[in-house]
């Protein structure tokens, strides 16, 4: 019996990612569709539900998103989160206010099968904002496995009076 249920276990797992792979695999098939779905996924409009389970579908398992930056007393702070605890800490509110990233520019390193990745970005609360709410540097690192493209990191800060964006990561 024991076997029997870890069989069926197995069959169902690998049906449900064979699933994701179907549904999504295009969207992690290039270094550049991974970004852009990164960024995509995290975006919409105010009351526009994100699709947290592709979000989920662009890390490999064990990932973290990394918010850092100075806290108001002038410490340097930042904040380790699963995809799971950046959707409970974000979700709501990126509904909530609407938010659009898009990214304004980027570096890219590779070697092997590593990749890292300083992407440029600014933050709008709609696509109709003239000017950003808050603009930073995502250092996003991935790993291709030879099948498809996986985020392994997204380190991130936002642009700060004492920290403004060189303009080597703007062009």
């Amino acid at each position: 019996m024991k076997y029997i249920f870890l069989s069926v276990s197995i069959l169902v797992a690998a049906f449900g990612v064979r699933a994701s792979d179907e549904k999504y695999g295009d969207k992690v098939a290039t270094l550049d569709s991974t970004i852009h779905t990164l960024y995509s996924v995290i975006s919409g409009d105010k009351g526009v539900e994100r699709d947290w389970d592709l979000f989920r579908y662009l890390f490999k398992p064990g990932a973290h998103l990394i918010p850092s930056g100075r806290r108001p007393d002038g410490s340097v702070n930042l904040q380790v989160l699963t995809p799971d605890g950046y959707i409970e800490r974000s979700g709501e509110f990126l509904v909530a206010n609407g938010f659009h990233e898009q990214e304004l520019s980027r570096k890219t390193e590779q070697y092997g099968v590593i990749t890292h990745v300083f992407s440029t970005y600014d933050s709008k609360r709609t696509l109709a904002d003239e000017k950003p709410f808050a603009r930073g540097i995502n250092s996003i690192q991935l790993l291709n496995d030879g099948n498809r493209w996986w985020i392994v990191n997204v380190y991130w800060m936002g642009e700060t009076d004492d920290y403004p964006l060189p303009d080597h990561y703007l062009d």
